[in-house]
């Protein structure tokens, strides 16, 4: 089974990241995997007992608790969209992490991040309904951004991608994504396998479960969500995409990047943004503040006022 693949249209460009993936690789431990069972264990991109497979488990410097975990052994390439998208016709082929350029010809970069994140969802759909319940958990791939073009930063998080690398990109640059990466999968995992009623936050050494019921909106903020209740604000290492179709009907869609509670939903105001002008916000049952509704979602939020 490939755990990562690279997906660019220079064949330099592959060739150097693969290099520093063996690099990387030969930092750390090889052939033996962890002692403890790392944090993919259990899941469909658990580390392969191929023969001399390498698994890199380098600790991180600036976190001694995180270590990066993962099977290279298997590596993946395409040299565009098409390539990648025929790859992962092999049901074999299911990487947990995608480094991925923007600028390729053909279909982009962006558009191939929002084909897999659909592809993945599609195909946890199809296992429920194959499988029931038990179906094997499949993760969508973490996305890592990898391109020499920055203006492209703001959009590669709004498609939830755990990093953005820019040509060229340094070793040390590279293994820091790739924790995040294992970080990003591992809340994914958990959040899958904790129940429906709850997020887990994250925060500061400590972990928090969130009622589902006391949410009251998710806003993307860059690389994070922040999931405000009546009480405080918190982050969630996670992706507000998954988060909508993960929980279908608990969820408003108001913008691209937030998400309320249909239940707190109260009116729809004629307001002036100091960033968007004028426009329409909606007032929230248990906050002050307004969360901005774009003119795309301003006739489903007006239905789902109507429907209460």
């Amino acid at each position: 089974m490939n755990h990562l693949l690279i997906v660019d249209d220079e064949s330099l460009a592959r060739a150097r990241l693969r290099s520093m993936l063996v690099e990387l690789a030969a930092l750390g431990t090889t052939s033996s995997p962890p002692a403890t069972p790392g944090i993919l264990a259990g899941s469909p991109w658990a580390p392969a007992a191929a023969p001399g497979a390498v698994s890199a488990s380098l600790a991180d410097a600036a976190a001694p608790t995180e270590r990066l975990d993962m099977d290279w052994a298997h590596v993946g390439e395409a040299a565009n969209a098409s390539d990648a998208m025929q790859w992962l016709l092999d049901p074999a082929h299911q990487p947990a992490v995608v480094l991925l350029d923007i600028h390729m010809p053909g279909t982009d970069g962006m558009a191939l991040a929002h084909a897999l994140r659909q592809r993945s969802h599609a195909l946890s759909e199809a296992g429920e309904r194959l499988v029931g319940s038990g179906a094997p958990m499949l993760l969508p791939a973490a996305i890592i951004f990898v391109t020499a073009h920055t203006e492209h930063a703001l959009d590669a998080f709004d498609l939830d991608a755990v990093d953005y690398l820019t040509k060229p990109v340094r070793l040390e640059r590279l293994r820091t994504a790739l924790v995040k990466a294992q970080r990003w999968l591992q809340t994914m995992a958990e959040r899958r396998t904790s129940g429906p009623d709850h997020l887990l936050i994250h925060d500061r050494g400590r972990t928090e479960r969130i009622p589902l019921r006391d949410i009251i909106y998710l806003k993307a903020e860059l690389k994070y969500v922040t999931v405000r209740t009546g009480q405080r604000s918190y982050i969630f290492d996670g992706s507000l995409q998954d988060l909508e179709q993960q929980y279908p009907g608990l969820w408003q869609r108001v913008h691209r990047n937030a998400l309320v509670a249909r239940r707190a939903l109260r009116a729809l105001e004629k307001v002036h943004d100091p960033v968007e002008g004028e426009g329409w916000a909606v007032k929230l049952d248990g906050v002050e503040e307004r969360v901005m509704v774009s003119r795309r979602q301003l006739p489903a939020v007006r239905e789902a006022l109507v429907q209460g």
